[in-house]
């Protein structure tokens, strides 16, 4: 079974614009992000997926010195983009994972991968609240085909799997049980603005290490409670 991860990418934010490719100690949240990406188990390529808009050659030119593989396509299509990239790639499995999640869990989509090559499902729904940040996507290429193809709306076209999820009578799903020691909705460790960079920063400094369990970053905030404060107020944007 053919499992890839794509890595959806952009210098542009309304909130913090060219977050991607800040410093976290020694190197950048996108570093930080393909290490653990690449440390999922079962996988057999990561490649970022960015868009072809003059402010993302940054991110084409990174690509090329890190030796990462990369695909550029449509800016707001994003579903678009993920099915161009796949195409090259024809996998049984994509797995979907977004640049500004440094620390997106490896060891859980490990677990995600060996449950779906055991139930060969369309897709993978979380059964646990994580913390924001640390979640992946694993669907199937067929049904990233039919929800290209049935998918018109603009969210389904931003948001590669919304689709699936407003339409669940049409896949078959398989549940994955979060752990309990990765259940934390009250925490945020994504990065969107400056309070978010300020947190992960913080995380970055104590560990120096990109590929730190999820539980022990975790467990650092909550037994830290003066940094996971830092960005406690921000409020997530919602899809539509």
């Amino acid at each position: 079974m053919k499992i890839i991860v794509i890595i959806q990418a952009r210098m542009g934010s309304s909130r913090l614009p060219g977050k991607i490719l800040k410093q976290l100690g020694d190197v950048d949240v996108l570093t930080y992000n393909i290490e653990r990406c690449r440390a999922i188990q079962g996988v057999s390529e990561v490649i970022v997926a960015t868009s072809n808009l003059p402010q993302d050659d940054a991110i084409a030119r990174w690509c090329e010195i890190n030796q990462v593989a990369y695909f550029r396509g449509s800016e707001n299509d994003v579903l678009d983009r993920y099915v161009q990239c796949a195409k090259m790639y024809k996998p049984d499995y994509v797995m979907r994972v977004t640049s500004d999640c440094p620390f997106v869990d490896y060891e859980m989509a490990s677990e995600i991968v060996s449950l779906m090559e055991k139930e060969r499902k369309d897709i993978v729904l979380m059964n646990g609240e994580l913390p924001r940040g640390l979640a992946v996507e694993l669907i199937s290429y067929e049904s990233l085909l039919r929800i290209h193809e049935s998918g018109i709306e603009s969210r389904h076209r931003e948001h590669v799997t919304y689709y699936a999820y407003e339409f669940p009578q049409e896949f078959n799903a398989v549940t994955y049980n979060v752990p309990t020691n990765r259940i934390a909705p009250e925490l945020r460790i994504t990065l969107d603005t400056v309070e978010d960079y300020e947190l992960i920063s913080a995380v970055a400094k104590h560990f120096h290490n990109p590929l730190v369990s999820s539980s022990k970053v975790i467990s650092y905030l909550r037994e830290t409670p003066k940094v996971a404060k830092l960005n406690a107020h921000i409020e997530q944007k919602p899809v539509i």
